[in-house]
């Protein structure tokens, strides 16, 4: 887990905007999904080809947050990536051709093959019978054509969205950005999501409080979810 914390400066200037920090100070549990991303093998598991080692610092606090979550009746949704390949392409060339190192290329797709085991669910957290499950094939799950996920959110009645899972500065925040502009209220849980570095992380957290939803961590966020009859 990263520990860190938004700088005061940004803080300050949160505040001299727009003359409160966060945003929220209730959310309906029944309007509410944690939307849990890449928390699977292939980002997770040591050795893997795209590893996030403070991945697995957060493993514990994402099972401590949705047991609790579960309680309120929020929606548990848990979002993998992968993409379809054949002998001559994957259904993401422009990643996989100039982002990934040809060293790695193979094992990387190989790893994000539909149904393969790096794009389980990391087998250290507790997925429950209830929760959901949905796959996407770019860095927001949000984007046209990525993932069935904004149809979930709709047939469930989500408004409120939580971000966990990794990286923060990647998946987690491109999914949290466009969540926001399509007007969803969203905020990233802190202490539940994990980047490359403790530079990355504080940085996609400072921009998304100033400009694309709130950030709090699982303490605040359970507060916020208690406080729904003071909406």
């Amino acid at each position: 887990m990263h520990g860190i914390g938004i700088r005061q400066e940004i803080v300050d200037r949160v505040l001299a905007r727009r003359g409160r920090f966060h945003l929220f100070d209730s959310l309906d549990p029944a309007e509410t999904a944690l939307v849990v991303i890449d928390m699977q093998a292939t980002f997770v598991e040591p050795g893997s080809p795209a590893e996030v080692p403070a991945s697995r610092g957060i493993v514990a606090p994402i099972n401590a947050l949705t047991r609790e979550l579960r309680k309120l009746g929020v929606t548990v949704i848990w979002v993998n990536h992968a993409n379809a390949h054949n002998s001559r392409a994957s259904d993401w060339n422009m990643f996989f051709d100039n982002f990934v190192a040809a060293d790695v290329r193979q094992r990387t797709i190989e790893s994000l093959a539909p149904d393969g085991e790096g794009q389980q669910v990391w087998r250290d957290l507790e997925v429950d019978g209830d929760d959901l499950k949905v796959i996407k094939n770019r860095y927001s799950a949000l984007i046209p054509g990525s993932s069935p996920l904004e149809r979930v959110l709709r047939s469930h009645g989500i408004r409120n969205l939580l971000i966990a899972g990794t990286k923060t500065n990647v998946c987690c925040e491109a999914t949290g950005r466009d969540a926001m502009m399509m007007d969803y209220r969203t905020v990233m849980v802190s202490d539940c999501l994990a980047a490359l570095s403790d530079d990355e992380h504080r940085a996609s957290l400072e921009t998304f409080i100033q400009q694309f939803g709130d950030v709090m961590a699982s303490a605040e966020v359970l507060a916020v979810l208690h406080n729904k009859g003071n909406a």
